[in-house]
């Protein structure tokens, strides 16, 4: 390089063409990986296992024998506490369905509806007090997501992509797999990158559809389209682009959109390889139940996130169920029913998960959380055998790299209807998945319209009790 070339000028003269965004963009990542932004982290990528539509924890995680022994009474918390449900007259008090049984040297209660991830519990750490201050699906569902309850703010995975960027510049820092039935609550902005720069939204993958990411090719019928045409639009789009970005020097949404195409570029070489299961065993995709009708779709979705961290990808977010009222876990009319066929399709699979990541080394440096919006409530929805919304108290869990496993922090009431003790919320649950990558939530911000913006908002702790 010219001595009297000004490092300014080098990285001016980088930064022009579509692929001196590329290398900057590598660059950066590759500094960030070697020196983390604030402390040593404990985990470099995440799995996220969301349950679309509010989990019933008193069905699954949350035994209560109480539930038991009053089965069908009236619910009366005492104290004069008022009783109400978000959608529905309260019914009384319904015990679970399921048989329960402790399981691990750890003894941590687990349904019969979980047959699967109950031989799993000693890997696992649980937060059994967890508190929402919402029972709508959309605004808690933004709150365990993006840590608000307005559309418009940077998910998490939105975040970690802007912190720590992919580990490889050939696939993204965050994809999302949603259900092959449809979207979650909120759609598309459950992925959102809010007001951090474009490139940090989730890249959806509808891994059940014939072309999993749309236009990554031209489409079969353009046969106008050849290697030589699209060089010259290239060519043509890198000249207006220049044009543009000149006159706008403050403005990062181009650059955001040339780095999202550049992505897609490199994707078309890596995306068949990436989202090809061929190669896997018959028994790793028995291990994930892709040989059962009824686990194959979220089965096929986390051997996909498995292989996506492999591969690169920092956050990858697998949802369970889509939007409304059915075929998620928003069971109103028949816990039975409905969330043997929820709790069905996702157990196998997620047990599945855990043991090959744990097999394969990866559990060293990977974070599995698993999570949903709100609970349900211990009493019927009216007359029904179904439970309503309940923002009193959830289960998540953690399991994998800086977690301490086979513990259990926080205890909700003895009828599962209110988080009473070490309460945790999605504040600290953000507050601590950045804790073991490395972030501190209280310094991981971006300005904006005049505020320094968190995923965490102005709340929040690292939950200590459950990190190792």
């Amino acid at each position: 390089m010219n001595a009297a070339l000004s490092r300014r000028d080098f990285f001016g003269t980088l930064s022009t063409g579509l692929g001196g965004v590329a290398l900057a963009s590598l660059m950066q990542r590759e500094a960030f990986a070697a020196t983390p932004p604030h402390f040593a982290p404990k985990a470099r990528r995440v799995i996220q296992l969301f349950m679309n539509g509010g989990a019933s924890q008193c069905d699954l995680f949350d035994y209560k024998p109480q539930l038991i022994a009053r089965h069908g009474q009236k619910f009366d918390p005492g104290g004069g506490q008022r009783v109400e449900a978000s959608i529905s007259v309260p019914g009384a008090l319904m015990k679970s369905p399921f048989e329960w049984a402790q399981h691990g040297q750890c003894g941590r209660w687990v349904s019969s509806a979980l047959p699967h991830l109950a031989r799993h519990v000693d890997d696992m750490a649980f937060l059994m007090a967890m508190r929402s201050p919402s029972n709508v699906h959309g605004p808690a569902a933004y709150l365990q997501t993006s840590g608000f309850v307005l559309p418009g703010f940077p998910c998490a995975g939105a975040w970690i992509s802007y912190a720590l960027g992919s580990l490889a510049d050939n696939v993204p820092a965050f994809v999302a797999l949603p259900d092959s039935r449809g979207l979650p609550y909120n759609g598309r902005s459950a992925f959102t990158s809010g007001f951090l720069p474009a490139n940090h939204q989730g890249t959806i993958i509808n891994a059940s559809a014939p072309q999993p990411m749309t236009h990554l090719q031209p489409p079969a019928d353009a046969k106008h389209v050849t290697p030589g045409s699209r060089a010259d639009g290239l060519a043509l789009l890198h000249e207006m682009n220049t044009a543009h970005a000149a006159e706008r020097g403050d403005d990062s949404r181009l650059t955001a959109r040339i780095e999202s195409y550049e992505l897609a570029a490199r994707l078309q070489l890596s995306a068949p390889e990436l989202l090809d299961l061929t190669g896997e065993t018959d028994a790793t995709k028995k291990l994930y139940g892709l040989d059962q009708s009824e686990t194959a779709d979220f089965g096929k979705r986390c051997l996909l996130a498995r292989r996506m961290i492999e591969r690169g990808v920092r956050f990858v977010q697998v949802w369970s169920g889509q939007g409304g009222g059915s075929d998620n876990w928003d069971n109103h009319s028949s816990i039975p029913k409905e969330l043997t066929a929820a709790a069905r399709k996702m157990d196998q699979p997620t047990a599945g998960l855990l043991m090959d990541l744990k097999a394969r080394g990866l559990l060293e440096d990977t974070l599995l959380v698993w999570t949903t919006e709100f609970g349900r409530m211990p009493f019927t929805q009216g007359n029904s055998l179904g439970r309503d919304h309940n923002g009193g108290t959830f289960v998540s869990w953690f399991a994998g790299a800086g977690v301490k496993p086979g513990t259990a922090f926080g205890q909700s009431d003895e009828w599962s209807w209110k988080a009473v003790e070490d309460v945790t919320t999605g504040y600290d649950f953000h507050a601590t998945l950045l804790h073991l990558l490395g972030l501190n939530h209280e310094k991981l911000s971006f300005y904006h319209n005049g505020i320094n913006r968190r995923l965490t908002d102005v709340h929040g702790h690292v939950i200590k009790e459950i990190c190792g």
